[in-house]
């Protein structure tokens, strides 16, 4: 079951990233993230239930890396195409092998290794199609943003493995929302309060309220597949990179951006090295 819920859950994230692409052509990057955060909130309040103090620090923790996930990603969607920014996106299963590497001392076989090189082999394709648009990998603003993102997603994957041995996915998903809501508010806050003359002004839009209805439903299916005995994270970590096919596709349509050919290469053969490198830790 925990496979048709992780599938399910990468359907909904690809047009999940697609609908916040669209939603920034009338809000900025904070008031998007705050106002589908605080709709979901509201939409999984009825399952509110109370627990301990540490487990709510635990959450907290977990809404600053999410919120630090968020708002550079959809900051980097303001600055590169996203059929640019969703193969990056897709890197973040590698970015979880090279945590394990760094900081629990493990050895890849000769299928993951394989893998590495075939998505750091993508990336420099894709570099190399994307300059043709203006966009330098090594400087470029949206590039830097995107790999903060990759890494802070990365970690608040492992983070979750961690905490939900101990807790119920709808305690995670329903309290985290709303941690996540006053960070960004704190943000939007923050802001204004440096910057009082060009305060950014909230602009209603339904897009957001679909958003909302995407990223709850899509997390309840991910942590609820998270939960299941047996479940393997780095299985479901790459069904859901799954989903930037549906934003690449989705979003060469809806936003007719460039070198759809060249940069679907380069795509298809970093999905070809994640696949090795899952498929080489279950060798393992």
């Amino acid at each position: 079951m925990w496979l048709w819920l992780s599938v399910f859950s990468a359907c909904l994230l690809g047009v999940y990233d697609v609908a916040k692409k669209k939603a920034l052509q009338r809000n900025s990057v904070l008031w998007v993230l705050f106002g589908a955060t605080f709709l979901s909130a509201i939409f999984l309040s009825p399952v509110l239930s109370a627990g301990p103090f540490k487990d709510h620090l635990m959450l907290i923790f977990k809404a600053f890396l999410v919120s630090s996930s968020w708002i550079s990603g959809l900051a980097a969607l303001k600055y590169i195409p996203i059929t640019t920014a969703s193969p990056i996106k897709a890197t973040r299963p590698v970015i979880v092998v090279l945590f394990s590497i760094l900081l629990f001392g493990e050895r890849l076989n000769i299928w993951q290794w394989a893998g590495v090189v075939l998505v750091f082999t993508a990336l420099y394709l894709l570099s190399r199609s994307s300059k043709s648009e203006g966009i330098d990998f090594s400087s470029n603003k949206g590039i830097l943003l995107m790999v903060v993102s990759v890494i802070t997603g990365a970690a608040s994957a492992l983070y979750d493995k961690h905490i939900l041995q101990t807790l119920e996915p709808l305690f995670v998903q329903s309290w985290t929302n709303i941690y996540i809501s006053a960070v960004l508010a704190l943000c939007i806050l923050t802001k204004s309060f440096q910057d009082k003359e060009n305060r950014e002004k909230f602009h209603w839009d339904w897009t957001i309220v679909l958003i909302a209805v995407l990223i709850s439903i899509s997390d309840c299916a991910y942590f609820f597949a998270v939960n299941e005995d047996g479940a393997l994270l780095s299985v479901i970590s790459l069904i859901r990179r799954g989903s930037v096919a549906i934003t690449f596709a989705l979003g060469a349509v809806v936003f007719k951006e460039r070198n759809i050919r060249s940069k679907a290469i380069s795509l298809g053969i970093m999905l070809g090295g994640i696949v090795l490198l899952m498929s080489g830790s279950s060798i393992a």
